[in-house]
């Protein structure tokens, strides 16, 4: 189905990973906390991943679960890491967005619902599936291929 113009279920999947506000605090630094658990925004191309060509998977930083491998990462120019499908298809959920006054889909964690980024369609970009998951690299984790 796709992602952008479904009517996104309104009843998802309860987090494998709960914890209170006050242990998402004390896990994560206040910038991770912002993005994870507040859905803010990381400024474009201040990213530690948005350049990185290595191989390996990347997890999310909350709580570790697969996302993304590095074989679907490319070069958007938009500032942030984009990947034009994620693991596995149960691996993020996409739910509508309505904030800063326009409709886009969020893209958060199935494991512990943190926020990852958004999902695009459509933008001319020359991938499999016409998608572009714009991840702040602040949500992630890259774990590198063993060599």
């Amino acid at each position: 189905m796709d992602p952008v113009h479904a009517d996104h279920q309104l009843t998802e999947p309860e987090p494998k990973v709960v914890k209170s506000d006050a242990e998402w605090r004390e896990q994560l630094t206040p910038a991770e906390y912002q993005v994870l658990r507040k859905a803010a925004t990381e400024r474009a191309f201040t990213g530690e991943y948005t350049d990185t060509k290595t191989s390996g998977v990347y997890s999310c930083r909350a709580c570790g679960a697969e996302l993304f491998r590095s074989d679907t990462k490319f070069e958007s120019h938009c500032g942030w890491p984009s990947f034009f499908t994620p693991l596995a298809g149960d691996a993020v959920i996409e739910r509508t967005d309505v904030s800063l006054g326009m409709k886009r889909v969020e893209v958060v964690c199935a494991t512990c619902h943190s926020h990852l980024g958004h999902v695009f369609e459509g933008e001319g970009y020359g991938t499999p599936t016409d998608l572009r998951y714009c991840i702040n690299s602040i949500s992630l984790r890259l774990e590198p291929d063993a060599r």
